[in-house]
């Protein structure tokens, strides 16, 4: 396993009188695979937060959203999730193409939970990996490289009310996002896109899409 501390880290830990603190937590609660004791959990998510680093050396962290099991486990050592649908700017996926380090934070906010992992991820588009979910676009693979629960303390406890519309299901036909009404936006729009403001009934302004998101019509 790398070594999770760096001299960054130990000085604040110095000043802090933590350095004991901070082994014996790395000691205790940083592993390098899935036990059967975080299975339920990761298998359980329906959201997650991923980080990427982009070609400038910027993080980016990203919502990831889809119906509980879009998080799978390969094996002890590797999980798989799918990348939706989104606004064409392919941000993460595209960080991951040149800089394969990523950061996960799974969170439960119903029953304050939390696991953070690190690991190395690829980024697939065969038929095979796209069979794994309903509407992937693309598929990625994260190599584990150590991962950790964290104490729940400081999360706030929301109540789940429902699922996201546009998560694909099997058999349903996805819900359209209006921002693709937008009128400034549809000359750009890739041809599979076009059709959608006369679905949904005809072009938006920006100030009538501001005014559905405030909503939570999206």
């Amino acid at each position: 396993m790398q070594q999770l501390y760096g001299k960054q880290h130990r000085a604040l830990q110095q000043d802090f009188d933590t350095v004991k603190l901070a082994d014996a937590v790395n000691d205790n609660i940083v592993c390098t695979e899935i036990g059967e004791e975080h299975r339920g959990f990761i298998e359980s998510r329906e959201m997650f937060f991923l980080t990427t680093i982009d070609h400038r050396g910027y993080p980016t962290c990203s919502y990831k959203g889809g119906n509980p099991g879009f998080l799978k486990i390969i094996d002890s050592k590797t999980l798989a999730f799918p990348s939706f649908d989104g606004n064409g700017m392919f941000l993460s996926m595209g960080n991951i193409s040149i800089n394969n380090q990523v950061g996960m934070l799974l969170i439960n906010f119903d029953i304050p939970h939390r696991i953070r992992i690190h690991g190395n991820a690829s980024i697939h588009r065969d038929e095979e990996s796209l069979k794994m979910f309903q509407g992937a676009e693309i598929v990625v693979f994260v190599d584990i490289v150590e991962m950790f629960v964290n104490c729940a303390r400081y999360i706030h406890r929301y109540k789940r009310v429902a699922s996201a519309k546009h998560v694909p299901q099997e058999n349903v036909p996805v819900a359209l996002p209006h921002w693709k009404r937008i009128e400034g936006l549809q000359e750009a729009l890739p041809a599979r896109d076009k059709q959608i403001a006369d679905i949904l009934g005809g072009t938006i302004t920006p100030e009538q899409y501001a005014e559905m998101l405030s909503k939570g019509e999206t």
